[in-house]
């Protein structure tokens, strides 16, 4: 009997010292893959490329957002197909040209029943939410969670509407936009993925910074762009805009909020709605830094070109004020995948809706085809997938993100999605086929700040672009020679075959992306 036991003991002893050397083995040898990515999409409203220190604007430092960068792709000629906030949103979400998935201008109601990538996600498994700046019109479909700013929001003490529940929430809303994503990261289930859309309100106008940043940028003159004093030669469209330095209002833009309403403006009273939402703590603040700058200006008297130079400082100031919250809050989300193991295998996409006038041509705001306003930052990082501090110098454009993010999770991009994955460019080799031109189609005209319609195309060197409806006028620009875009050239003889080559691929992608129907009605 006991010689029995024994040899049974033995034998057990040697399966589980068999067992346990060969978990060793694999766990050495064929470590396991990661599952699904993650992914957190964080969106701003309005951040040009020349605010952020990774794209060396020198403006200003974002250690946060240059953390993306640094860990991961900086695409260095991302774009836009339409520069306006919800045709925006609407092609990151479906990824299909306005045209086609209705949202042409801010005042359409978005259809939420269309399909978008995060309801494909959720249909794999990914649990999805949606936090901060929606600017949609409908309800956020798709997500399991969503609490959302109505319209454009509120800097201080908004309304926020979760899962369909208004509510006023005291804060800033940048810092409490970071504060129910982490929240939701906290509670979310940790065995399925997850895919995160961020959407700030910043830095929209009217540009009201956090308390801790009123008075950043105060020793500090920003230099003005080159062509700061446009005049506009033989460009109508851009002449006849209304986005003007100029046409800043002083209270609403300019912060001169005066106790003795010496400046009544036009937007006086909506700027007393957002400062009247402040709590007496947050006024004493505002108006502690702010009461300076209205001095100043009352006794001054500012005419001319200084008049004007103060007004592009005061712009950049609140501005770049704003976006110091908002890598703050990047910095948040990063540290958090970092202390809870998630950083490896999330993917962090950091970009804006479009791009940004910071006194270039004179103007602030977007909507024009031209470089400023059409270019738009986007790094994104997935350290088990991704090289680290790389750039990808392809044209790249919104409709892409949609297939990026569906490709990475491994899920069927639609055939009817007429953007391309991303993730051949940031392979190893990083130089697959690809695009050799982009489309952009504006429509908000009649509209604020008076941009025409225009289309057009963009190739590695050139841009061709069209305004119409109430105008019939083209341009031309060489991009190498003109970076500015201050020389149009269309007509011009030495460029006769370049601008022919360019009314070609026009019409090659106005078909390809089945824009000609609204071309030729506008025409």
């Amino acid at each position: 009997m006991s010689k029995s036991i024994s040899s049974l003991t033995v034998l057990s002893i040697g399966l589980v010292l068999s067992a346990f050397l060969t978990s060793c083995k694999d766990k050495t040898t064929s470590p396991e893959k990661p599952g699904p990515p993650n992914i957190v999409y964080i969106m701003t409203d309005d951040h040009g490329y020349q605010a952020i220190s990774a794209y060396n604007g020198g403006l200003n430092e974002t250690p946060n957002i240059d953390r993306i960068a640094n860990e991961g792709i900086k695409f260095t000629r991302s774009f836009v197909t339409n520069s306006i906030c919800s045709p925006s949103r609407a092609v990151m979400l479906t990824g299909k040209f306005s045209h086609l998935n209705g949202q042409q201008i801010n005042s359409q109601r978005f259809d939420g029943s269309q399909m978008t990538f995060p309801k494909l996600l959720q249909k794999e498994g990914y649990q999805t939410a949606m936090i901060g700046k929606w600017h949609l019109g409908s309800d956020p479909t798709g997500f399991d969670y969503w609490n959302i700013l109505p319209g454009q929001g509120d800097y201080y003490n908004p309304d926020f509407i979760e899962m369909g529940e208004k509510s006023v929430v005291e804060g800033y809303v940048t810092s409490l936009i970071t504060k129910f994503s982490l929240d939701w990261l906290k509670g979310r289930d940790e065995k399925k993925p997850f895919a995160l859309l961020m959407h700030h309100k910043a830095p929209h106008r009217c540009w009201m910074p956090d308390i801790k940043y009123l008075e950043k940028y105060n020793d500090i003159k920003f230099p003005l762009p080159d062509n700061f004093y446009d005049a506009y030669d033989n460009r109508t469209a851009a002449a006849e805009q209304k986005m003007h330095i100029k046409d800043f209002d002083l209270v609403n833009d300019l912060k001169m909020y005066d106790k003795e309403g010496e400046f009544d403006t036009s937007l006086r009273k909506f700027f007393e709605s957002q400062i009247n939402r402040m709590n007496p703590e947050q006024r004493a603040a505002w108006d502690k830094a702010y009461d300076k700058e209205i001095a100043y200006f009352k006794e001054a008297k500012l005419t001319g070109k200084e008049l004007m130079e103060w007004r592009y400082q005061r712009y950049l100031e609140d501005y770049l004020r704003c976006i110091a919250s908002v890598d703050d809050s990047v910095g948040e989300i990063l540290d958090y995948l970092e202390e809870n193991g998630l950083a490896e295998n999330t993917l962090v996409v950091y970009t804006s809706d479009q791009g940004f006038y910071l006194g270039e041509h004179g103007w602030f705001d977007k909507r024009f085809m031209y470089e400023e306003s059409f270019r738009t930052p986007l790094v994104m990082k997935l350290p088990s997938r991704f090289k680290a501090n790389a750039s990808v110098d392809q044209l790249v454009q919104n409709i892409d993100y949609a297939p990026t993010f569906l490709d990475l999770a491994g899920v069927e991009i639609p055939a009817d999605m007429q953007g391309k994955s991303l993730l051949p460019l940031v392979g190893e080799d990083g130089n697959r086929e690809w695009r050799d031109a982009l489309y952009y189609h504006y429509y908000e005209y009649p509209g604020p700040h008076s941009v025409k319609r225009h289309y057009g195309v963009r190739t590695d060197r050139y841009k061709l672009i069209h305004f119409y409806n109430n105008i019939d006028q083209w341009e031309l620009y060489d991009l190498q020679e003109d970076p500015a875009e201050m020389n149009n050239l269309y007509g011009d003889e030495s460029y006769t075959q370049i601008q022919a080559e360019l009314h070609d691929k026009l019409n090659e992608l106005r078909v390809q992306y089945k824009d000609t129907a609204a071309v030729e009605m506008a025409e």
